[in-house]
């Protein structure tokens, strides 16, 4: 079976960047993660600080469903009431990154989502962890 498109070469993304998918690398501890990032322009701009070096970032567990730790800085945020669930990336009051491995609702803006959520739970443990976002 052929495939008649070719995914975002680096050509591609300079180019056309709205059009572009994009995706994140989401590192815990030894496991690396591939996500798939959102358009607005929360994910933008996190996107321009990604593309000066990785953001790592440290998190905390809370209510045993999600990371949650500080940016350091504020994004554009464009929050709407969501439901969450294992995987979602969001963006909290501006200034916060949310990494769910399980599910809430409130009003996030949603950054992206991880693709494979094999081992997702297990790497994130139940205890604070770093977390390095980089662009694939």
């Amino acid at each position: 079976m052929e495939m008649s498109e070719t995914v975002g070469t680096e050509a591609d993304i300079q180019n056309g960047a709205e059009e572009a998918v994009m995706n994140m690398k989401v590192q815990v501890g030894d496991a690396v993660f591939s996500a798939t990032l959102e358009e607005n322009e929360a994910v933008a701009s996190f996107v321009e600080m990604m593309r000066e070096n990785p953001v790592s970032i440290q998190m905390s567990d809370y209510s045993g469903f999600e990371k949650v730790g500080s940016l350091g800085t504020s994004l554009p945020a464009s929050n709407s009431q969501t439901t969450t669930h294992a995987g979602d990336i969001v963006l909290y009051n501006g200034n916060q990154i949310v990494i769910f491995y399980g599910s809430n609702s409130w009003s996030y803006t949603r950054l992206g989502h991880v693709d494979d959520l094999t081992g997702w739970e297990e790497a994130l443990g139940s205890g604070d962890v770093t977390v390095t976002f980089s662009l694939e």
